[in-house]
């Protein structure tokens, strides 16, 4: 039997490595208020493919220029999805002459990602 089996993980105390925010404490109301209007702009297939899109760009962001080419849409529906994502605090961006360039913002993949993170033992007692 391994002695290193019961060991804990460094920098998680037990509540943090046992559950999710959403399984330990209820949502606050801001914080409820955010993260839903984060999922709805991720509601939407081509906001999700937006973002996955912007995030998986060399370097981390996207020319504007190079984001309506895989869509079967018009450039102006682009542009309506990438300010959805920029208004949910999904997405940033910044004008460089002509073109406008997009990045996902990280800290708001991690709240999501921090929500989402159930284990499946949580998981299972919820079904």
């Amino acid at each position: 039997m391994s002695k290193q089996a019961g060991l804990p993980l460094l920098g998680q105390d037990d509540a943090a490595a046992c559950c999710a925010p959403m399984v330990r404490e209820p949502l606050g109301e801001e914080a409820a208020a955010e993260l839903a209007r984060m999922f709805k702009a991720l509601s939407d297939p081509i906001r999700l493919r937006l973002l996955s899109l912007i995030a998986s760009y060399e370097g981390g962001e996207a020319c504007v220029c190079d984001l309506t080419g895989p869509f079967d849409v018009s450039q102006p529906t682009i542009s309506h999805h990438l300010k959805v994502l920029r208004e949910a605090g999904l997405v940033d961006s910044e004008r460089r002459g002509t073109w406008v360039y997009y990045w996902v913002l990280p800290e708001a993949l991690a709240k999501l990602s921090a929500l989402l993170q159930i284990p499946a033992t949580a998981a299972k007692a919820l079904a």
